[in-house]
């Protein structure tokens, strides 16, 4: 484990943790504006969501390059441009003249805000390793939980006072403050095990990585559940808005009293000896809290059982993203830029897919379908790696 004083490791706790809250905040900010921004640029609600998929695909691919990158140049240089795009592309969103350039825009957006999320796990597995490493995704899970917390409350009060450009002007200003840290941030990856060969044969590294059958089982554990908690994200402000008629800022304080669960299951996970043991009960936890959200749809709809199952569901997931994410990034470590990429790219490419479906439909049907589908293939992953860890 890497020696640190306790002040640069608050602070490298606080760094990482931004870095990682990057995808709910790109993502979650703006989720209160969702139905009121299909009447400011005039088009459908299946569009306006796609400002969600474009910046999840974004978050995906820019992994897939940024991650491997990082091995060869280091982690602090290609933070800083990962940053300067962001920027750039916040800004541009905000003179959208139509839905398409704004789609546009949040594709660039979500490449910029992706060197951040796959160079905070790089970070901490340069860092730390076993269960210290489990200890501080942890405490960034816990951290992160912030993001989802804070993001829609400030969006929904920012839209009421100066409109939805308002919000991205707080992104650019986020961004702003991440630049400015990484002055303070020490260059982690060190030079004598940074990738020596070309960028080019840089790619065979992934097919190198995708031997690694574990590693692929952990991808697709972390995956599925990211399916289960990007239908939510993408459907929640038409069913608490549309569905159950709250205003935008009780929506934004209900999201972010969910997202609260998604921190506490990510504490709770360290309780448990060993992550694929979390990892099992926490997929339990989304499957059975996906059936019971089916039953009670048809047979005692409400607000109220909807969040209490809506709750369990994100603290169920905590576990997965703590656990998922430590087994991982043990399992590439030789690779570590690429697997975190490969890792963190896996997510986002599942939120983009399930994002625009939720729209298909009946909204509530269309989700409850998909939460169904992510939520038992996950339990399915979650049981290989414990099996793994039983026969070990």
């Amino acid at each position: 484990m890497s020696q640190f004083s306790k002040k640069y490791y608050f602070f490298l706790v606080l760094f990482l943790g931004m870095l990682s809250a990057f995808g709910p905040f790109v993502t979650d900010m703006y989720l209160p504006t969702l139905p009121s921004m299909a009447e400011v640029f005039h088009t459908t609600p299946s569009l306006v969501q796609m400002g969600l998929a474009t910046s999840m695909l974004g978050l995906a691919v820019g992994q897939i390059f940024f991650g491997p990158l990082s091995d060869k140049y280091g982690r602090k240089a290609v933070l800083v441009t990962a940053m300067v795009l962001f920027s750039v592309s916040t800004v541009a969103s905000i003179y959208s003249p139509d839905i398409e350039f704004f789609n546009f825009c949040r594709f660039l957006q979500g490449l910029g805000g992706s060197g951040g999320i796959v160079l905070s796990r790089s970070v901490a597995t340069d860092c730390y390793s076993g269960r210290e490493l489990a200890k501080m995704l942890a405490i960034i899970g816990a951290v992160n939980g912030i993001a989802p917390v804070t993001a829609p409350v400030i969006g929904g009060l920012v839209a009421g006072a100066i409109g939805w450009q308002g919000i991205f002007w707080v992104l650019f200003g986020i961004g702003a403050v991440i630049l400015a840290m990484c002055i303070i941030f020490r260059e982690s990856h060190k030079k004598e095990l940074r990738y020596k060969g070309s960028v080019a044969s840089l790619l065979k590294g992934f097919p190198e990585i995708f031997k690694l059958r574990y590693f692929v089982v952990y991808v697709l554990l972390y995956a599925f559940t990211c399916g289960v908690l990007f239908s939510y994200i993408s459907s929640a402000s038409f069913i608490i808005q549309n569905h159950f008629g709250f205003s935008e800022l009780m929506f934004a304080v209900i999201f972010g009293v969910n997202a609260l669960g998604i921190g506490i299951g990510s504490g709770l996970s360290l309780k448990f000896r060993r992550m694929p043991d979390a990892a099992l009960f926490g997929a339990c936890g989304i499957a059975l809290s996906t059936l019971l959200q089916a039953a009670v749809y048809v047979f005692l709809p409400g607000f109220w059982p909807y969040e209490v199952l809506t709750f369990l569901m994100l603290v169920s997931i905590g576990f997965i993203l703590t656990s998922a994410t430590t087994m991982a990034m043990d399992e590439g470590r030789q690779m570590i830029g690429t697997a975190s990429a490969i890792f963190g790219a896996s997510g986002f490419l599942f939120g983009g897919i399930v994002s625009p479906l939720v729209g298909i439909g009946n909204i509530m049907t269309t989700t409850l379908i998909l939460l169904g589908l992510c939520g038992f293939s996950a339990l399915a992953f979650a049981y290989v790696s414990h099996r793994r860890a039983e026969n070990a």
